[in-house]
């Protein structure tokens, strides 16, 4: 099993994860129902889960990546920004930029700051850095999304 690797700004630490009370539940129903299927990355998912800070949602810092917040991040080794919004598996859309928290990125997007950069394996296997740049207002998710 390959483990994922973090880092905070250059130092070897894992960046902080804050999640909102709000979804912890079905984010915890969502890995276990995850363990036969793809066991490591369900094993990821309760990882994250198991280190967050859990705050009450009206509580969640907006420069936090939750599900619904547009994400947009930089992948260190080729310098393209991607924007992103992690979504419930059966609202994933990938040609509307929404990906589900059951994959490789969503994990490892779930909870962290603007400016947190992180070490994450692809599903290839290939080691990549992160960095998130910046995260939408859920309020400015909901907008792009009636659009």
């Amino acid at each position: 099993m390959n483990k994922q690797r973090y880092t905070s700004r250059g130092t070897a630490r894992r960046p902080r994860v804050v999640i909102g009370a709000d979804c912890l539940g079905r984010l915890e129903a969502l890995a276990e129902g995850a363990i036969q299927r793809n066991p490591d990355l369900a094993d990821r998912l309760l990882s994250e889960i198991g280190r967050a800070r859990i705050v009450p949602a009206a509580e969640l810092p907006p420069n936090v990546v939750a599900i619904g917040r547009a994400v947009t991040y930089r992948d260190e080794t080729t310098g393209q920004e991607k924007s992103v919004t992690p979504v419930y598996p059966e609202d994933a859309d990938i040609a509307r930029g929404r990906i589900s928290i059951l994959t490789p990125i969503g994990v490892a997007l779930l909870g962290l700051a603007e400016g947190a950069s992180l070490h994450w394996d692809t599903r290839d296997g290939e080691r990549r850095v992160l960095t998130v740049l910046h995260v939408a207002s859920q309020d400015a998710s909901e907008r792009l999304e009636a659009q």
